[in-house]
C-alpha cells in the first residue's frame, strides 16, 4: 500500500512539473530553453577585403567588407563589359540590406570585330557538272503475258 502512494505522488509531481496550461515550472525543475537571438546579433566581427586586376584578360573587380558582429558594411566594384565601373556600397543590420549603386566611367561601344578571321586562302571550285540533257523517251518494252491457264511446259 505504501509503494502505491508513493508511485501517486511521483506521478502527481511529474504531472505538476509539466502542466500543459503554460505556467511556468517552479525554479530548479525542467528545461529552460535559451532566449531567441536574431542572426544579426550572432555575428562575429571580421574585416576582409580582395582584389584582382588583370589588364591582359580586361579584368578589374574587388570586394571589402567589414563588420562589428551587428552592423555589415562594405562595398564591391566590377569592371563592365562597356568599361564602366560599376561599385555598389552596402550596409546589413537588423533593419535589413541597403545598397547604393554607382557608375564611373562613360560606356562605350566599340565597333563589331568578325568573330573569326577571313580565310587565307582561296575555295575550291566546285567540280560538280551538269549531266547532258537526254531527249526523247525510250521506247517501252513489251514483255508477252504468260498463260494463265493449261499445263506448264517442261
Amino acid at each position: 500500500m505504501c509503494s502505491k502512494v508513493l508511485l501517486a505522488s511521483f506521478c502527481l509531481v511529474a504531472l505538476a512539473m509539466g502542466r500543459p496550461d503554460g505556467t511556468p515550472a517552479p525554479a530548479g525543475y525542467g528545461y529552460d530553453a535559451p532566449k531567441h537571438q536574431p542572426s544579426y546579433e550572432k555575428g562575429m566581427p571580421f574585416d576582409f577585403n580582395y582584389v584582382v586586376k588583370d589588364d591582359y584578360q580586361n579584368l578589374d573587380f574587388g570586394h571589402k567588407s567589414t563588420s562589428d558582429g551587428k552592423v555589415v558594411t562594405g562595398n564591391y566594384h566590377v569592371l563592365l563589359p562597356d568599361g564602366r565601373i560599376q561599385t555598389v556600397t552596402y550596409t546589413a543590420d537588423y533593419n535589413g540590406y541597403r545598397a547604393e549603386v554607382a557608375y564611373q566611367g562613360e560606356a562605350k561601344y566599340p565597333d563589331a570585330k568578325p568573330y573569326a578571321p577571313a580565310p587565307s586562302y582561296a575555295a575550291p571550285k566546285p567540280t560538280y557538272k551538269e549531266p547532258a540533257p537526254v531527249y526523247g523517251t525510250p521506247a517501252p518494252t513489251y514483255e508477252e503475258p504468260q498463260a494463265l491457264y493449261g499445263a506448264p511446259e517442261y
